[in-house]
């Protein structure tokens, strides 16, 4: 099995988040983040990125906008692929799955954000097209949903559980790091 680490949609916007004082769970995702991306590199292991593109002027996620740029943990290497996706699922409007299948990954191990949406659906989709995945908990971001009355814990949580009841093995960075990724 190829094991690769997939961060998504670990972009500026996401720090605005953090800087502004968001209620969130792993505020620290990202040194994790860049923890793993520096294992999986020293292995030789593919690194995959994953950014969020919303076609609206004024949006956060448009091009042209400060967010829209990766976070200093996510910044991609010059031989790592970075898709564009303007869906929460990184498989249903990129190339993702194709890639996957043409350079032999079987296995991703998935960072990034957001728990509760893109991360999420992500991980379901890669789980349903047979890929075996893995979510580094505390190398995702969750944030609250404060029109819904639902705080970053509750809904982090509930993501984790229903993750792991189906579709994905739930790990920490700290265990990674203790063996050479696979």
């Amino acid at each position: 099995m190829t094991s690769a680490l997939l961060i998504i949609d670990m972009q500026m916007v996401m720090q605005e988040r953090l800087d502004a004082g968001r209620e969130r769970v792993n505020g620290e995702a990202g040194d994790n983040i860049a923890a793993l991306a520096g294992a999986f590199r020293a292995a030789r292991k593919p690194v995959i990125h994953v950014r969020h593109r919303d076609s609206a002027e004024g949006s956060a996620l448009n091009e042209k906008a400060p967010g829209y740029q990766p976070m200093p943990c996510a910044k991609a290497r010059e031989n790592e692929p970075v898709f564009i996706k303007s869906t929460s699922s990184a498989f249903a409007s990129t190339e993702l799955e194709g890639y996957l299948h043409e350079v032999g990954i079987t296995h991703l191990v998935v960072t990034g954000a957001v728990a509760g949406f893109c991360v999420n659906t992500t991980v379901r989709a890669g789980s349903d097209l047979g890929f075996k995945m893995s979510v580094v908990s505390d190398a995702v971001l969750g944030f609250d949903l404060p029109d819904a009355d639902l705080s970053a814990r509750e809904i982090f949580d509930v993501t984790m559980a229903h993750l792991k009841s189906d579709f994905a093995e739930i790990v920490e960075t700290r265990q990674l790091m203790a063996m050479q990724p696979a």
